[in-house]
């Protein structure tokens, strides 16, 4: 028999093999189907996410009858085939026969489908006494059109107000700015205009299917946060709320859940560091610290839901430049905020405007008062991430630690202050292939902002100054004085983390140290090159 093969492409996203082998094999994303066609066999193939009209203008085009045909499909036995994209595959010796049908047929259809109608609006006529509701809804829907007409009229005036008022405030600025030059109002770089709207086409990212081998790679420390793209990211963390139990025992309403995850990416700004993969990395981190330290057997649920969503929302709207330049540049954040934290407190208010949303309102089933004490728990984790606090939590922690008590409200608040620096700044502790392309990113923000001192007149850290800092002397210093005394610290609560995770950090330090050594003896030839050079000259 002669054997043709259809490959369509159809609109949408397609998945690589390596991408399938993880998020469900490659070939299950296709379908093959076998047709008889004038006793040749055509054989036809389809993406999964196909729609049902797709598939049946495929299968028209395949077996020669125009694409508006009605068709159906039959199998060996004469017994009918749905199409749609989860009919099952068949095979080269068992094909399905594409039939068309007639006018005639279809108006036999048309008149029982017709029938069928009646008899259910009949049904429902009887049960639920439409007709004599009719003109009261009606009636009721017009008066709320009335109603909903005047209040928008409302809001376009207050709207418009509003433009108005900002429109003449930046006007004012900008003459000060002209009369006076440099003023201490300086403007803010933010976007005034975030996605703060939840998105109304949930579920808008693909459901992708993660595989064992994933399910078990999330939970451990060394996960390559490299290999995922943005939507992949949002199923992974969708999946560590489930996984955790937090959407069964707090009621959690799947569809807000992507609501909320859709509206956190969206409001991730694309910085070389501190982005969506920067959050999914951090959140991930300690959703592997939860299991490794058992912390569902130390903390409530409660806590462990905050632990979460602090991460996810730790650094959201980060502009890419960090306090000290808010400060120093006496930005609108850090007039806002008074020089304290301003970063950490507009990550906060950015991420209680989100859940002001009733739509991406993930604590929806608390009650008031326990929504205040989650808003509250959250905030202090949030703020904890300042680096500027870090000798001072750190310090506290410390003096817990050896009689530490998971009874006591004040050592529980302050180890989760802890944990969630931890996990802020624990790209060290994953494998170098995965670690070493965070230190290129925070070096690529460093100079960003270094440069954009310089062009401003305004102090230059010499850790993020590009003429001065390489990678070694970047990381061993940080490695040696922050992380390793900070997760030894957390060890002595936590023995399993040693391992795992404070053994990384001491052979990432070692390794820094060599290549700091390598570096230091190649600017040395080239000192006394150079010198050479010179003495030769003055000869």
């Amino acid at each position: 028999m002669n054997r043709q093969s259809i490959n369509v492409q159809m609109k949408g996203r397609e998945r690589t093999a390596r991408k399938g082998s993880e998020m469900g094999s490659a070939s299950s994303a296709y379908r093959m189907i076998y047709l008889e066609v004038d006793g040749r066999i055509q054989k036809v193939i389809f993406s999964r996410f196909c729609s049902r009209c797709d598939i049946t203008e495929l299968f028209c085009t395949a077996t020669g009858f125009s694409r508006n045909t009605t068709i159906s499909l039959l199998d060996s036995t004469g017994a009918m085939v749905s199409i749609d994209p989860t009919m099952p595959n068949n095979s080269e010796r068992s094909p399905y026969k594409v039939v068309p049908i007639t006018g005639g047929q279809l108006a036999d259809r048309e008149e029982q489908f017709q029938n069928v109608l009646t008899q259910v609006a009949e049904q429902f006529s009887r049960a639920f006494k439409i007709n004599e509701l009719k003109t009261e809804v009606t009636n009721r829907l017009a008066m709320l059109e009335k109603r909903v007409e005047l209040e928008g009229m409302k809001v376009v005036e207050i709207e418009k107000c509003r433009s108005d008022i900002k429109k003449l405030k930046e006007e004012m600025a900008s003459r000060k700015n002209r009369t006076f030059g440099h003023t201490f109002f300086k403007s803010s770089f933010l976007d005034e205009n975030k996605k703060l709207t939840p998105r109304r086409d949930v579920p808008s990212y693909p459901k992708y299917y993660l595989s064992q081998e994933t399910i078990e790679a999330l939970r451990q420390p060394i996960f390559d946060v490299w290999q995922w793209e943005p939507n992949e990211m949002l199923s992974c963390l969708e999946h560590m709320y489930h996984d955790l139990g937090l959407v069964r025992d707090f009621n959690i309403n799947p569809i807000t859940m992507k609501r909320w995850l859709l509206c956190i990416h969206d409001n991730y700004r694309n910085n070389p560091f501190h982005n969506f993969r920067h959050c999914f990395c951090v959140t991930q981190m300690m959703y592997s610290m939860i299991y490794l330290c058992n912390l569902q057997e130390k903390f409530t649920q409660e806590d462990i839901l905050i632990l979460m969503t602090a991460a996810v929302c730790h650094d959201l709207d980060h502009p890419g430049y960090n306090n000290t330049y808010q400060i120093n540049a006496r930005t609108a954040l850090a007039v806002r905020y008074n020089d304290i934290s301003p970063l950490e407190n507009h990550h906060c208010a950015v991420a209680f405007q989100i859940f002001s949303q009733p739509d991406c309102n993930i604590f929806t089933d608390f009650d008031p008062e326990a929504f205040k004490q989650i808003r509250q728990r959250t905030i202090t984790l949030i703020l904890a991430t300042d680096m500027a606090r870090h000798g001072e939590i750190l310090d506290s922690f410390k003096q817990k630690v050896d009689n530490f008590d998971f009874a006591n409200e004040e050592h529980v608040t302050c180890l989760k202050m802890v944990l969630i620096k931890c996990c802020d700044i624990s790209n060290e502790v994953r494998p170098m292939e995965v670690s070493e392309p965070w230190v290129d990113c925070l070096l690529e923000e460093y100079f960003m902002q270094s440069d954009r001192e310089k062009a401003e007149g305004l102090p230059v850290a010499p850790f993020m100054d590009r003429e001065k800092v390489t990678k070694p002397t970047a990381q061993i210093g940080f490695i040696k004085f922050v992380l390793i005394p900070m997760f030894e610290t957390v060890m002595k609560l936590f023995p399993q983390i040693e391992e795992v995770m404070v053994q990384q950090l001491r052979e990432s330090r070692d390794r820094y140290e060599e290549l700091k050594q390598i570096d230091d003896a190649k600017n040395e030839v080239q000192k006394h090159k150079s010198e050479k050079l010179m003495g030769g000259k003055k000869k």
